[in-house]
Formats: C-alpha cells, structure tokens, sequence
C-alpha cells in the first residue's frame, strides 16, 4: 500500500503538526497525565485515518473491452435516464458512485479511448448525495470515446461538503492507452457521475458497492 502523491504534503503536515503538539505536551505538560495520553491516543488515530485516506491500492485492473469499469471505490446511489446538457445535450443512463471518507479516493477512466473533452468547474459543496450536486458543485467533467468503438461516456468527478478539491490529470486529446489508467483524486467524501448511452446495459443497481478498476458498472 502506497501514499498517493495528492496526499503527500498533507501527510507530512499531519505528522509534523501531531509530533509538534505531543513534544510540546511532553515538555511543558507535567499534570494531566490523563488529558496528555488521550491527546496522544487521539492523534495516532487522526494519523491513522489520514494514511488511510491517502491510500493507493496496488490492484489489478481487470480489463473489459465491452465493459465500463467503476472509476471509483463506494456505494451506488444513482441509477436513472437523465437529460445531460454539458456535453451531449440528451438523454444518457448515469450512474453515480457515492465515496465516503473511508473509500480509496482514487478515480480511474472506466474505458480506454480519446480524451474528447476535459473541463473544471469551480461550485458550491453540497452534500454529494444531493441531486443537484452533479450540476451545482466543484467538478471536473471528462468525455473519452472508446477506442474499440464510436462510444462515447462522460465522467464527472464531483466534490462534496467536505471535499474542497477535485484534481484531474485529463487533458483534450489525450490518449487513455488502457482501461483503468489514473484520471484524478477527490479529497475527502464526493462522488462520481458517469453517463452512458441508454442502449448501454446496466449492471449494477442502487447500494451495490463498486471496486475501482475491477467492477463491471456496465456493458455496451
């Protein structure tokens, strides 16, 4: 298990702020013996939960020329035909995969293909379960069109009420060589839309979880 890069800094502020605050206990702290273990206790936990986080899993990719892989890690919340006007501009299947604090972060392109489309958007934090988040939050939305047919899907990398960074590694015209590869992270609880053709066949459906690079969400 790796650190992601994304998390590095952070990680090493973690751990200069904990170490900084638990010498300072030490030092100047001479009662409260009770208070000062529950700071330490407290703190090899947060650190706990932060190398968590910024975790990077080792995984195979499980590679689907027909299939659309999970971009993410997390739980389905949404599984319906909506109207997407950012790019296509009618009616797509979407899937949504809700990520809380504890899933890997980590989002990688569900086909291999064309990078058709890349563009950020600042935006509010809604929670990332509420329906207007796929429209109204931070995000970064990514069209790539798969190399083994004319199929195009778009990925919508969504920030949620805590998460306060979307990063996307995508750029037009970019070649995505093979399914799985890297497209970004979303620090601390979001969500990732993917919208398909409706002649698209689903398979998954709402509260399944999804493994990032392995499960099949859908088949063309």
């Amino acid at each position: 298990m790796k650190i992601h890069k994304e998390g590095r800094i952070t990680v090493f502020f973690v751990v200069f702020l904990l170490l900084t605050i638990n010498v300072l206990l030490v030092l100047y702290v001479s009662n409260f013996l009770v208070f000062k273990y529950l700071v330490q206790f407290v703190s090899f936990i947060f650190l706990l939960f932060i190398l968590h986080f910024f975790r990077k899993p080792d995984r195979q990719i499980i590679v689907d020329k027909n299939g659309i892989l999970a971009p993410a890690d997390g739980k389905v919340v949404v599984v319906e035909e909506v109207m997407e006007n950012e790019y296509f501009q009618d009616s797509r299947m979407q899937i949504s995969i809700f990520m809380s604090p504890m899933n890997v972060h980590v989002n990688w392109y569900p086909i291999a293909g064309k990078i058709l489309f890349s563009k950020y958007h600042k935006g509010k934090h809604l929670v990332a379960w509420h329906p207007k988040s796929s429209t109204d939050n931070e995000r970064s939305s990514v069209v790539i069109k798969s190399k083994f047919n004319d199929k195009e899907i778009l990925v919508r990398q969504i920030a949620g009420a805590v998460a306060r960074r979307v990063v996307c590694y995508a750029k037009e015209n970019q070649d995505v060589m093979q399914q799985g590869e890297e497209l970004g992270f979303i620090k601390f609880g979001s969500r990732v839309d993917v919208f398909v053709p409706l002649d698209t066949k689903i398979l998954v459906k709402l509260g399944d979880k999804t493994i990032g690079r392995q499960t099949v969400i859908a088949e063309y």
